[in-house]
């Protein structure tokens, strides 16, 4: 965990706040992959994800940008109300999640909203590569669009087209025109609301292979439903414990003295992954990818359970 000092709050949006933060310490922060995000500590003793939106080779400062939700469950709302220039916070290293294709000929980033977050940094990496890319942009209006002042002056505002106040009903026929010319060598992101990414999916080519198409939560998609039959974990150690219904694993071994990274408890992080030996798992996240769901050799261990009466976890 880094201690960061908040350098500079601007208010992109009624709704929106960016955060720079700094090393406390005066030292350089570590660059990362775009789409990274890092978890926040914050007032309060939540932690909570924020992607990552500054340019991703700057070692000066990171930017988050928070919406204040109107159901906060703590995180956006002390974010917003508690928190001013020079105050400090806690913060993890950068993790990558959602992340561009190197291979890809073509890039098409689709935001909306907040979704906006994780596809600056990849239009930032994109545009210092020399990447063939589009940004589109999806908000309500002009005014609840964050960073909208900065992408219509950006070094890659010609990449960029907006798409305000465009009726919910009227989107999948938008999203068909702007994916209706993909080929095998594009590769797709989206970020927003589930409804909204869904709507992406369902307009990309069916020529298109699935795993062209790459897209984030963030925020959790579903409740946290642990219910289920109960099944066991087998450690490395050789030791069993039984996991009940109602129970998630990370649950389980932490009441048994063992410890497992975890941040958010939702399946979005990735922080609490580990490695599935024996057993086939049933995948209830949303950090794994869909191959890696398939390889069945990982299990993000605080929302996922078992198909199997057993799993083997090398920990």
């Amino acid at each position: 965990m880094i201690k960061v000092t908040v350098s500079d709050i601007i208010d992109e949006t009624a709704l929106v706040k960016s955060f720079r933060l700094q090393r406390s310490d005066g030292g350089a922060l570590a660059p990362y992959e775009a789409g990274a995000h890092v978890d926040v500590l914050c007032p309060g003793g939540v932690t909570r994800q924020y992607s990552l939106c500054s340019p991703p080779e700057d070692a000066g400062s990171y930017v988050i940008a928070v919406k204040r939700e109107q159901q906060s469950r703590g995180g956006s709302a002390a974010l917003h109300d508690k928190v001013v220039s020079g105050d400090e916070l806690v913060i993890s290293e950068p993790r990558t999640l959602f992340r561009l294709q190197p291979s890809a000929e073509h890039h098409v980033l689709v935001a909306a909203g907040i979704g906006i977050t994780p596809l600056l940094s990849m239009a930032y990496q994109l545009r210092r590569g020399g990447a063939d890319f589009r940004l589109h942009y999806f908000a309500v209006s002009r005014e609840s669009a964050a960073f909208a002042a900065f992408l219509e002056s950006s070094e890659f505002a010609a990449s960029v087209e907006f798409h305000f106040s465009v009726a919910r009903e009227e989107q999948p026929a938008v999203l068909t025109e702007i994916l209706s010319d993909v080929n095998t060598a594009t590769h797709v992101y989206t970020c927003g609301p589930k409804q909204f990414m869904q709507q992406v999916i369902e307009a990309v080519p069916r020529s298109l292979p699935q795993d062209n198409v790459h897209f984030e939560h963030f925020q959790a998609v579903e409740p946290n439903d642990s219910s289920g039959d109960a099944f066991e974990v087998e450690l490395d150690t050789g030791e069993v414990f039984r996991v009940p219904s109602g129970r998630s694993i990370v649950d389980v071994l932490t009441e048994q003295g063992i410890d497992i990274d975890t941040s958010c408890r939702e399946g979005i992080c990735g922080t609490c992954v580990v490695a599935v030996v024996d057993g086939v798992p049933d995948h209830r996240d949303h950090c794994l990818t869909r191959k890696e769901k398939e390889a069945g050799n990982q299990i993000a261990t605080c929302v996922s359970r078992a198909k199997t009466a057993r799993l083997v976890l090398e920990l």
